[in-house]
């Protein structure tokens, strides 16, 4: 009953909409302060939403775990866009990532979502993530998280301000339970201390 009436307090809560110049600085700064704000998709299916609790940062051409460490490519091409977009790419065949673009147009960096406590359309979620054994695993990655919320090609390009992708202000993460650690699941420049989670959060895909 304690954790239904605190989850329902936390959702009355929500805040607007992040604006565009939120994402219109170091990407780093933003990667750490996205942690807390809230990921909210809505489909004809319905409306779900979770806590970004795990972030990472990818800062640029000259970083070689950034997709624009290739240069301008058609693929790349809204990476380089203005701030405040989602940026969605496939992987393995099989799994939607989902990115906020960062920095100044022209500057092409972005933030990775790695994880979100789950927060509304939990039951949605749990459709979508059939396999998962239990409510921590429906969102405890980038890719599950992309299935649990339903984001996909149709979000590729999106603003974060509008339409059915929107990020929203959260509750603030205090400076003595946020980690700072390597990023995981690359292999170039995997030891850059890019990578940002809350810490002793269940739904973090790794601590």
């Amino acid at each position: 009953m304690k954790k239904n009436a605190a989850l329902t307090a936390r959702r009355s809560r929500l805040g607007k909409i992040l604006p565009a110049d939120f994402y219109s600085r170091e990407t780093e700064v933003v990667s750490r302060e996205l942690l807390g704000c809230v990921l909210e998709c809505t489909t004809p299916e319905g409306k779900a939403s979770g806590i970004i609790v795990e972030t990472e940062a990818y800062i640029g051409e000259h970083d070689p775990a950034c997709h624009a460490a290739v240069g301008r490519t058609k693929r790349t091409d809204l990476l380089y866009g203005r701030p405040g977009i989602a940026y969605v790419y496939f992987i393995y065949g099989m799994y939607w990532c989902v990115n906020a673009v960062t920095r100044a147009k022209g500057l092409p960096s972005a933030v990775l979502i790695r994880a979100l406590e789950p927060l509304s359309g939990i039951d949605l979620m749990r459709q979508r993530r059939g396999r998962a054994r239990s409510d921590r695993e429906l969102t405890n990655g980038p890719g599950k998280l992309c299935i649990a919320l339903g984001i996909g090609a149709a979000h590729h390009g999106a603003s974060l301000q509008r339409g059915g992708l929107v990020i929203r202000k959260g509750e603030h993460v205090a400076e003595r339970d946020v980690v700072v650690a390597p990023r995981i699941g690359i292999k170039k420049a995997a030891d850059w201390p890019l990578r940002w989670f809350v810490r002793g959060n269940e739904f973090v895909s790794r601590a």
